[in-house]
């Protein structure tokens, strides 16, 4: 498999990155079909959350930041529009009004990226997204799911509501297609409502790295966690921003002190390169929070760590998707 030509960027050594109209990555916007290999698509839904909302407008901040892309990964030298075509494929429907409605518009959207073999990796919107995207793209057996998070996401209601942006972990683990003993929660951190926000994770048989954990094995050991609990088995991979410390990313919805750093998740996403990654989501960039718009840069370099990570896998067949 390579990149069609037709699906190639728009070069922003020839057109400037001010010029047209903004898509993910600058790549063509194109409509669900067979043709595409990988899908960029934006899910502005915020109706899950029970603080703060604005993370509706994530996908056109992270469409305008992504400008700033270029073709080939500085450390891999990997340029997935070689290997694979990639196109901005919109957003996912909802109803501004509707919650439960556009959750099932949602998942019948990535039920039709499914059905035509298209791996996607999308921008939201609240931590509620990773729900219905599953529910769409796994339907033979659970995935394994790496989820870098300052909050565990595993409580059972919130407000008398079962599914929204702090229940979508319990609600795939007992939904069946989250595969727990292939599941890592990555840089939990912060006040918690109860004990029992972290500990139905371990229970369950996920693999939970706190931020202090994370600290205090390195990242060089962490890795090596995060490969032996995947395997070379598909896997998504979902990353709430407020996972990253909000010195880097201040715009979201839910911000905790002590977070990440954009270089970390850089190396791990690096070290994933060619395995079978089935999806994988950027949640809770809420670009009314951040005026220097440095948020939504971190989140369109994050993508672009994605889809490099994920090509070569595409490319070859190896993502456990259809």
């Amino acid at each position: 498999m390579a990149g069609d030509p037709r699906f190639q960027p728009v070069d922003a050594a020839v057109v400037p990155r001010f010029a047209d109209v903004a898509t993910f990555m600058r790549t063509r916007r194109h409509e669900v079909s067979p043709e595409v290999d990988v899908a960029l698509v934006g899910v502005p839904f915020d109706l899950g959350v029970n603080y703060r909302t604005g993370a509706r407008q994530g996908p056109a901040g992270v469409r305008e930041a992504s400008r700033l892309i270029r073709r080939v990964h500085p450390t891999t030298g990997i340029s997935p529009f070689e290997l694979c075509n990639v196109a901005d494929l919109g957003d996912a429907p909802v109803n501004p009004l509707d919650k439960d409605k556009s959750i099932a518009q949602i998942q019948g959207f990535f039920e039709t990226l499914r059905e035509n073999r298209i791996v996607p990796i999308s921008v939201g919107g609240d931590h509620t997204i990773p729900t219905p995207i599953l529910r769409g793209l796994v339907k033979d057996e659970p995935v394994g799911v790496l989820q870098f998070d300052a909050h565990p996401d595993t409580l059972e209601e919130l407000c008398g509501d079962t599914v929204n942006h702090a229940t979508f972990m319990r609600l795939g683990h007992k939904e069946g297609w989250i595969d727990p003993k292939r599941t890592l929660q990555i840089g939990l951190r912060g006040s918690r409502f109860s004990e029992a926000d972290i500990q139905y994770g371990i229970d369950a048989g996920f693999t939970v790295i706190t931020i202090d954990d994370y600290e205090a094995m390195g990242r060089a050991a962490v890795i090596a966690r995060i490969h032996e609990v995947l395997g070379d088995r598909p896997f998504y991979i979902t990353l709430d921003i407020d996972g990253i410390d909000p010195a880097f990313c201040p715009g979201t919805a839910v911000p905790e002190i002590g977070g990440l750093i954009p270089r970390d998740l850089q190396v791990i996403l690096r070290s994933l390169t060619g395995k079978p990654i089935v999806g994988a989501d950027i949640s809770e960039v809420a670009p009314c929070f951040d005026p220097t718009g440095i948020t939504c840069v971190t989140a369109a370099n994050m993508m672009f760590e994605m889809l490099c990570a994920l090509a070569p896998g595409v490319a070859a067949g190896h993502t456990g998707v259809g």
